[in-house]
């Protein structure tokens, strides 16, 4: 059994939801925990009771972690948030004894494989993260911290739970969306760990924690089915930066990095990502967007998107050959 924990308001449910359903997929035996930052996200996991997931309400954690709420007085909405990083493995290892060893995730990752070969790496660590790995472009953003807080793993033991302690009661302290004394919201903090604390394992497999900023280090070989990273297989996609903008638009988060990449790229990675969105709200409301089943235009965004592999060929035949912004960027 693996345990897992993450938290979302009802802003990230569809992100959230695409989670917890990746894993369904590639997990054979897991919990999810999911923080719901406010009642109605609280309220519709609990409606509807889904296998593995248990949903814990925003009241409940305060009400056992007694620093947050001195905490959240002095920060923002965001920052709140980044405290309960934290706070959220350390209240589970603290209520659940049957836990050994839990995983934070950020809501936004995505996966594409099984996990295990991760835990087989972390083997009898009490605590491993995971770097960043910042392409030479972006090496400038390691001032936020070298690890990313998208995977976080203790286990329960002596190391795994003094670095736990440490970490919550560094963000209830300061943490802050700037970089400030070495210190940057709960995720640079995690450069101290390998220092302060014994048994830390640094996750290397390149197929853990793909993501905008550190494509480019790599060579991609994607078909339709399947994405391979230096000949090492996709476990997990960290999907920051990717919203929807409008009813036929969704911004990826590539062009913050500059990056330019392949139609089977996007056919391996972002078309799943794409699809699961859309069958977790059918007809409803993606993020800020939305998509509408009941009207022509609708229906077209949404043939559009469950077609992507066929976009170029659509673009030329309904719009003949005019540019657009769709999905990925400039289609021609």
């Amino acid at each position: 059994m693996r345990y897992f924990c993450t938290y979302f308001d009802a802003g990230y449910l569809s992100r959230g939801m695409a989670l917890y359903e990746s894993l369904r997929q590639h997990c054979s035996e897991f919990t999810l925990w999911v923080l719901c930052l406010d009642e109605a996200t609280f309220e519709q996991l609990r409606r509807r009771a889904l296998p593995n997931l248990r949903p814990i309400s925003l009241s409940e954690l305060e009400t056992a972690m007694k620093e947050l709420p001195t905490a959240k007085m002095n920060r923002s909405r965001a920052e709140y948030y980044f405290t309960c990083s934290p706070a959220l493995p350390l209240f589970l290892l603290n209520s659940s004894r049957e836990i050994d060893l839990i995983t934070y995730l950020d809501s936004d990752l995505y996966f594409f494989a099984n996990p295990e070969i991760i835990f087989s790496e972390i083997k009898e660590g009490s605590v491993a993260i995971i770097p960043h790995r910042f392409s030479h472009p972006s090496i400038e953003l390691e001032q936020h911290g070298i690890y990313n807080v998208g995977w976080v793993t203790f286990r329960r033991d002596e190391s795994g739970l003094a670095c736990l302690r440490w970490w919550y009661e560094r963000c209830i302290e300061w943490c802050y969306h700037r970089v400030e004394d070495g210190k940057y919201a709960d995720q640079k903090y995690l450069d101290l760990f390998p220092k302060k604390f014994s048994n830390v394992i640094i996750i290397e497999n390149k197929g853990a924690n793909l993501a905008p900023w550190n494509l480019s280090n790599y060579d991609l070989r994607c078909s339709h089915n399947s994405c391979e990273i230096n000949g090492t297989p996709l476990i997990f996609f960290h999907f920051q930066g990717f919203r929807q903008i409008s009813q036929i638009s969704y911004a990826t988060g590539l062009a913050a990095y500059g990056l330019r990449v392949s139609h089977s790229v996007l056919r391996a990675i972002f078309e799943p990502y794409i699809q699961r969105l859309l069958q977790i709200t059918p007809g409803g409301v993606i993020e800020q967007g939305l998509v509408h089943r009941n009207d022509d235009r609708g229906s077209l965004v949404l043939r559009f998107a469950r077609r992507l592999k066929h976009f170029p060929r659509m673009v030329k035949e309904h719009f003949n050959g005019m540019r657009l912004l769709f999905l990925f960027g400039r289609v021609i």
